[in-house]
């Protein structure tokens, strides 16, 4: 595959992860090089070890970037003020920014990659989960008072990240399969977790 028409450099750290997600988009996390993402950044072989060492710290800070995108999002989607649809809205959120980041989403979870002690990852990975335990409070405050947040909260992002998984199946499952199935997908997630966190 041809090398894309090289980028204009605005700011050269970010158009490095861009170029890296692209690739580990195409190939997966292991099928490019530092060499690579600079020539198709259109920099010198130099550049990406300047901005981030080695492949580890690249990879990182995409993982830092992805972090802090669903943070973004996340945050967004908790401004809903009814818990229960807060929740919806959290997970539409997070399996929306994952498919429109699928580069960062492939690196995010994978340790083996990653240096798990970067400031930067663990502000963002860290700022993404407590608010999805606030969600998960308010959801205690208003269902059930003996709610387990934590269990509940990894239950949801669990079952997010499976939905993530699942979408290219559903998308290629048949014709009628689209977008619209994976919103009622996580419709139909969410409304099964809600109804086991009230009172038994």
């Amino acid at each position: 595959m041809a090398d894309k028409k090289p980028y204009h450099h605005r700011n050269l750290p970010a158009v490095l992860r861009e170029v890296t997600a692209e690739l580990v988009s195409e190939r997966g996390p292991a099928g490019f090089s530092l060499r690579e993402v600079a020539r198709r950044a259109g920099v010198s072989h130099a550049a990406p070890a300047h901005h981030f060492g080695d492949t580890r710290g690249l990879l990182t800070s995409l993982a830092a970037e992805g972090c802090e995108r669903l943070t973004s999002a996340v945050q967004a989607a908790s401004e809903e003020p009814d818990p229960q649809q807060r929740l919806r809205a959290c997970g539409n959120a997070y399996v929306r920014t994952a498919l429109e980041s699928p580069g960062h989403f492939a690196v995010i979870f994978r340790d083996d990659l990653l240096d798990g002690d970067d400031p930067a990852l663990m502000e963002h990975g860290s700022a993404a989960f407590a608010t999805l335990l606030a969600s998960m409070e308010a959801l205690r405050d208003e269902l059930n008072p003996a709610l387990d947040v934590d269990a509940a909260a990894l239950m949801c992002w669990s079952s997010m990240q499976g939905l993530v998984t699942l979408a290219p199946v559903l998308a290629a499952s048949d014709d009628e399969h689209s977008v619209t199935d994976l919103t009622d997908a996580i419709e139909g997630v969410t409304s099964m977790m809600l109804a086991g966190f009230l009172p038994r």
